[in-house]
């Protein structure tokens, strides 16, 4: 397992800079697209900065968390807080699938042998990209299903998504959107709002469950590594979100679904 020796602390791609920039570079793209980027970061983390998969899922984790939770005011402030509230039971139907899922998605993880799980990660890259042209179709609609069969079916796309988020150290943001929008009939903005709501305590599910394991060590020999990525990614976020709309969909989305399968592409080939 991975962790910071002192050869490490002299790579030039853990100065504070370059750890700085590529924060800030992850913030811009999920910046522009309304989302927090973390699965531009874990390809970085694994490729870039030379982490084992593990290792990069928990680093990956924790600056998600701490970008959720700069996200949340400002989000909250987008959409009034009312009417958030009054779709509790939205939130409350799909936390009853993904805090079972992040459980059990993070306590896979950790079982898991490193060869197979840059592979399920590999795989994972590939629905993101594929999550990310769906949430930016104009034509996403809605499936109308009833309520009798609409709760089931949250819960069973909770459990899905936090077993995703929880593998691969995301909040499942590029999921819950779309996810809230077909089954809940929302619209994104408030979809957007609901899916921090829930990936939230979803991500400290997960977080819990890996601070039972050993490689969780990694966080404490990486501290300022965290720190210094995390706060590029909210400086790039803020960016991001003043580039939004900038940049129209049809060349950003394609461009960031490629960047999406050429990382799985590199991580189903990683040894």
């Amino acid at each position: 397992m991975h962790t910071e020796t002192a050869l490490d602390r002299l790579r030039p791609t853990h100065t504070a800079p370059v750890v700085f920039a590529a924060g800030a570079a992850i913030g811009v793209l999920g910046g522009m697209i309304g989302l927090g980027g973390a699965e531009f970061r874990l390809p970085l983390l694994i490729g870039l900065f030379g982490f084992a998969a593990l290792s990069a899922v928990i680093l990956n984790k924790a600056m998600s968390l701490v970008v959720v939770l700069a996200a949340l005011p400002a989000r909250l402030a987008a959409v009034p807080a009312a009417e958030v509230a009054a779709r509790w039971p939205v939130a409350a139907n799909l936390l009853a699938g993904s805090l079972l899922g992040a459980w059990a998605g993070a306590s896979w993880a950790v079982r898991m042998r490193s060869a197979t799980l840059y592979k399920v990660l590999s795989v994972l890259m590939v629905l993101m990209a594929a999550a990310l042209v769906l949430t930016h179709t104009p034509l996403l609609g809605t499936l109308a299903l009833p309520l009798g069969a609409q709760i089931p079916a949250g819960i069973a796309a909770g459990f899905g998504i936090g077993v995703v988020a929880a593998i691969m150290g995301v909040a499942g943001g590029e999921l819950l959107i779309p996810t809230i929008v077909l089954l809940f009939g929302q619209d994104i903005k408030t979809a957007g709002s609901l899916s921090l709501l829930v990936s939230l305590p979803t991500m400290l599910v997960a977080f819990a469950r890996y601070s039972r394991d050993g490689s969780f060590a990694v966080l404490g020999s990486n501290l300022r590594f965290i720190a210094t990525m995390a706060a590029g990614s909210i400086a790039g976020a803020v960016l991001g979100g003043l580039l939004l709309g900038v940049f129209p969909d049809m060349v950003l989305i394609p461009a960031l679904a490629v960047i999406l399968l050429v990382s799985a592409y590199k991580l189903a080939r990683h040894d």
